[in-house]
């Protein structure tokens, strides 16, 4: 049986709102479509902006928990679509053994992913600037938004898109991603690229994406070593925020598509 549940996971910055586009778009082609939030997320994204402890507080262990409790109460494995960081929590669930096939767009890296492509560095430097960053929720301005999400869109949409999605981010998971690659063991985002058993993966990036250039995608592409089928797209002209960016149908179609033919 074909998958009848989509499960849209978030990234960092942003909520499930980010995806309300996407939701309508599957719903009216008769799926299920879920989109959790990270704990605490519940709430709208202008309380979240009014209250940011929930999300200083979070850990990636909390989130791959509250996406894994999501899925397993569904009948079926579902067809699992992250962006951004959600790219980097879709390959955990993927690895745990969740999903008939899953797509990555624009994806954060997993543990041993050392691409670091200046406009990555630019985009996430008013959260790495300082250390003490770790123990807060730091938000971007509209023109650092710009830089790192919305670099291809008009100044209006820009702006637009920023007022209804952003929120601030959490510092330590941020900078724990960098500091996983150089400490001994297994960190949060550690996946097992030699596992053969997991399902189908799609990395879908964007040619002009400053803050996961397709550089960190085909980085995180050429880490996996198992017999489990991984192939990877690239779109031109578009930026970090492809979810809403101009022709998004078309990518979620494409998307779409490969995950119903791949999915096992």
């Amino acid at each position: 049986m074909e998958p009848d549940t989509i499960v849209l996971v978030h990234g960092f910055w942003v909520t499930p709102r980010s995806w309300e586009d996407w939701i309508t778009h599957y719903e009216t082609k008769g799926y299920r479509v879920l989109a959790p939030g990270y704990p605490g997320f519940q709430i709208e994204v202008e309380a979240l902006r009014a209250d940011p402890q929930v999300i200083a507080d979070l850990t990636v262990p909390a989130i791959v928990n509250t996406l894994e409790d999501v899925v397993k109460e569904l009948d079926r494995p579902p067809i699992i679509i992250g962006h951004s960081a959600g790219g980097a929590f879709t390959q955990i669930l993927l690895d745990h053994g969740y999903g008939a096939s899953a797509v990555a767009l624009n994806s954060a890296p997993t543990e041993g992913v050392r691409v670091v492509p200046l406009s990555q560095v630019r985009s996430t430097f008013p959260v790495l600037r300082n250390p003490a960053n770790r123990h807060k929720a730091i938000g971007l301005s509209p023109a650092q938004w710009r830089y790192a999400f919305t670099n291809t869109f008009t100044e209006e949409e820009s702006a637009r898109l920023y007022e209804r999605y952003h929120i601030p981010a959490d510092g330590g998971i941020l900078w724990d991603s960098v500091l996983a690659n150089f400490q001994r063991g297994m960190q949060g985002t550690w996946v097992d690229y030699q596992n053969d058993a997991r399902a189908p993966l799609l990395f879908v990036s964007g040619s002009e994406d400053h803050i996961m250039p397709p550089a960190v995608q085909r980085s995180n592409k050429k880490h996996y070593s198992s017999t489990a089928t991984t192939e990877i797209w690239e779109y031109e002209g578009y930026a970090h925020l492809l979810p809403a960016q101009e022709g998004w149908e078309q990518i979620a179609d494409d998307v779409l598509t490969w995950a119903v033919e791949h999915a096992r």
